[in-house]
């Protein structure tokens, strides 16, 4: 494990091949990175990135995630969407930017990389706030997406709303607690959205300060409940930010999770 485990949100890594608008707003944008593996052709992967949906953090931080991936012959998108903390972001529109920008990921990725929207439904991998934004996603459009690997995901926002996760961060990206706006929670949170109707891996490190393991437990349990084909990989030795860090012990067990997302499938 690094000293910093937070150093890979800042480490230099190459530009995209391409930097593509899927909408009007500045945020409203996906980098695509074609794939360097020279193995066999690889699922697209689209990187949906976290940092609780606060603008300061943006689809840079997962810039050394999504170039390992391309290693493994992945073409690969980063979608970047509208924030809580900046105008426009927040309720709905931060979630509705993800949605449009997974629908149009293959198309941009194609006029990129010919031959990287053909490879089937794109996967998504997200990571923490991102990985709530790709469960949410895979349920609202199931058919635009090949599976999900959720990486340490907010997945209970009234938990996390109780929890104050990382000072009010729900509250501002539905604009109120589960009281105030019960509705926007029914429509957002992955744990009233059980089960998925696409395949996923959830993997979660136990050293995790930011998003609680227990969040990720007890939404696998349900999904399982429910009837869903899920999986869950606990990392005893694993933090928040190992899991987006390809320099991490724990990144072998994060792309052998990936792999069994669409190897034999």
């Amino acid at each position: 494990m690094p000293a910093d485990p937070r150093a890979v949100l800042t480490r230099p890594a190459p530009p995209p091949d391409a930097t593509v608008a899927y909408g009007d707003h500045p945020d409203q944008v996906v980098d695509v990175r074609r794939p360097t593996g020279s193995g066999p052709r690889r699922p697209l992967v689209v990187v949906v990135h976290g940092g609780f949906w606060r603008a300061e953090y943006d689809r840079r931080h997962t810039d050394p995630l999504a170039v390992a991936l391309t290693a493994l012959g992945h073409p690969v998108v980063q979608v970047e969407y509208r924030r809580t903390g900046a105008p426009g972001g927040g309720w709905p529109n931060t979630l509705t930017d993800v949605l449009d920008g997974i629908a149009a990921a293959p198309r941009l990725a194609a006029e990129v990389s010919p031959g990287a929207g053909s490879t089937g439904a794109p996967l998504l991998v997200g990571h923490s706030a991102g990985g709530q934004l790709a469960l949410y996603a895979a349920t609202s459009a199931p058919g635009t997406v090949g599976g999900v690997l959720a990486l340490a995901p907010v997945t209970d926002l009234v938990e996390a709303y109780r929890l104050d996760l990382d000072s009010g961060a729900v509250a501002a990206l539905l604009g109120g607690g589960p009281v105030e706006v019960p509705d926007r929670y029914a429509a957002a949170d992955p744990r009233t959205l059980v089960p998925p109707r696409t395949r996923t891996v959830v993997v979660h490190g136990a050293l995790d300060l930011q998003v609680p393991i227990g969040m990720s437990r007890a939404y696998v349990a349900a999904a399982h409940a429910a009837g869903a084909e899920m999986s869950l990989r606990e990392l005893p030795e694993c933090e928040h930010f190992g899991l987006i860090d390809p320099e991490s012990s724990a990144w072998p067990q994060v792309t052998a999770a990936l792999r069994s997302l669409h190897e034999d499938h």
